[in-house]
């Protein structure tokens, strides 16, 4: 549980950082970090809207500025964008001016308020400095689909043993996770479903 939700003490970290919609809704947010690319992603459309989803796509910057056209197609789609810095950096391996420029960077490409810092956590400095423009998502349930030594049934067990209502649940469309990720998120959708759940963006 420590990996996959949330520890009480990064809530006491990131007081106003965005971890779980409204626990009266019996809705859940599916997120995706780490894309676009077109190995993965193109696919991951195809399964949103064979389900009627909508979700949200934290992009990284770089990945946007090399597959313009797998971008546009999750706007068209009517996805919505998240900022996951340029370079999936680490703010914690970072001077904080360096982390700012690198999130800064992806202003260039898109415009949005979301913002999830790659590997959920940041400096404290970073996240105060951008708490006026940004909305910081972090997430409830993290399903770990880009651990090679997991397989797919593990990530979706993960999934059916975490979700609650409000749940912001990650995924990535990522080489690292194409192989869970092809074989979880179909059956955790249904799953989703068959427990009565709606779904949501950020």
């Amino acid at each position: 549980m420590f990996l996959e939700q949330p520890t009480f003490i990064l809530k006491k970290i990131y007081p106003k950082g965005i971890f779980r919609g409204n626990t009266e809704d019996h809705s859940v947010y599916l997120t995706f970090d780490d894309g676009p690319i077109p190995e993965v992603t193109p696919w991951l459309l195809d399964i949103l809207d064979e389900y009627g989803i909508k979700a949200t796509f934290f992009v990284v910057g770089d990945n946007v500025r090399k597959y313009p056209e797998i971008y546009r197609m999750i706007i068209e789609r009517g996805h919505h964008i998240g900022n996951h810095t340029f370079n999936h950096v680490r703010s914690m391996r970072m001077r904080n001016a360096d982390f700012i420029d690198n999130v800064r960077k992806c202003d260039t490409y898109f415009e949005t308020r979301l913002f999830r810092p790659p590997h959920g956590i940041m400096r404290r400095w970073s996240y105060r400095f951008m708490m006026d423009d940004y909305d910081i998502v972090f997430y409830d349930v993290v399903t770990r689909d880009y651990n090679a030594k997991l397989k797919g049934n593990k990530v979706l067990n993960i999934v059916r043993r975490y979700t609650r209502n409000g749940s912001i649940i990650v995924f990535h469309d990522s080489l690292r996770s194409e192989k869970n990720l092809r074989y979880a998120l179909p059956k955790a959708i249904e799953w989703l479903k068959q427990q009565g759940y709606g779904f949501k963006q950020l």
